[in-house]
This record gives structure tokens, C-alpha cells and sequence, in this order.
């Protein structure tokens, strides 16, 4: 039995949820979001929560029907989480000259490189650059995977050091330090 399968799922004030055959559709202020169902799993509406549980007695897809129970119930989580409060993620700059700010439709990253760095926003995203020295960015939206992928994808471009610390990271993130050399 999935542990997070079993939890139903609350819909709070303000988001309608429709289910179809194959799919799931949860409209909310911030917009709305499509989940693809599995048909292995069973999805209830009822009132004012959603459930899952697996269809049948699958012998031989039983692991497989475990699996999607408990990724099914976390995506139908997250779209009701994101149409109502949405996702966000802190990054955070550590380094001599290493800043960032938004330009039309584009987040310039100046990382200690030869040449600034032009990073595409998404459409469905909302980045925003704070703090005094420009070294703090803000990616907010509905889709979780998204929002983690940008911030993952925008890390990447300077991953810190261990001698220094120099470089891109999550906002609450422990950097382990390192010994320099001795002379």
C-alpha cells in the first residue's frame, strides 16, 4: 500500500476541479492546469477533496500500479497547490561582481564570464531580481517541475566552490567549505 497514495487531497476555496476520463483539470486565480491520468488509478471527486486508488486486482502490474498511485496523487497535489498559491524558488549570488536583472524578456547574468550571460524567461514564469546588490532571484509559478527546472538550469551556469563559496545557490542551501593550501 502507497502512504501517499492513501491521503486524500483537499481543494481549497476558489479552485474547481473536473475529472475526466485521462485526465484532470484544476482551474483556480492563477490560472489553470492539465494532469494526465494514468489508467491504472482510479480518481475520485468528492465534495470538497480528491482520492485515488488503484483499479483492480492487477496481479501482474502490481509494482507498477504501487508506483503511479503515489506520483499520480502528488501531481494532482501539486496542480491544485499551483493554481491556488503557486511554486517559488530563491537563488542567491556569492561572488565579487556577479549580479543579475531583468531586461525585457530575458534575465542578464553577469557570472565573472568575458560576456553576460542572456538566459530566456519561460512565459508561464515570473523572475525577479532583489536585494541591494542584485544578487538575489526570485522564479515563481504554477508549475512546480518548471519553476525547479529554471532554477536548476540557471544554477548550473555558476556552481559554487568549495574554497570560497563563490558562485549560484538555493537561498537555504549549506555550502560545505574547504581548506585551502598550506604553505
Amino acid at each position: 500500500m502507497s502512504r501517499i497514495g492513501k491521503k486524500n487531497i483537499s481543494i481549497p476555496q476558489g479552485v474547481e476541479v473536473e475529472v475526466q476520463k485521462n485526465h484532470l483539470t484544476a482551474k483556480g486565480e492563477r490560472g489553470a492546469i492539465d494532469v494526465p491520468l494514468s489508467h491504472l488509478i482510479e480518481t475520485t471527486l468528492g465534495g470538497d477533496s480528491i482520492s485515488l486508488k488503484p483499479k483492480g486486482d492487477a496481479r501482474g502490474d502490481a509494482k507498477r500500479i504501487r508506483e503511479m498511485w503515489g506520483t499520480m496523487r502528488q501531481m494532482v497535489e501539486q496542480a491544485v497547490i499551483g493554481v491556488s498559491k503557486g511554486f517559488q524558488k530563491q537563488l542567491v549570488f556569492e561572488g565579487v561582481g556577479y549580479r543579475a536583472s531583468v531586461v525585457e524578456k530575458n534575465l542578464k547574468l553577469s557570472l565573472g564570464y568575458s560576456h553576460d550571460i542572456m538566459f530566456p524567461i519561460p512565459e508561464e514564469l515570473t523572475i525577479s531580481v532583489t536585494s541591494d546588490r542584485n544578487n538575489i532571484i526570485t522564479i515563481e509559478g504554477n508549475n512546480k517541475q518548471q519553476v525547479g527546472q529554471v532554477a536548476s538550469r540557471i544554477r548550473a551556469m555558476r556552481p559554487v566552490e568549495p574554497y570560497k563559496g563563490k558562485g549560484i545557490r538555493y537561498i537555504n542551501a549549506f555550502v560545505r567549505r574547504k581548506e585551502g593550501k598550506k604553505k
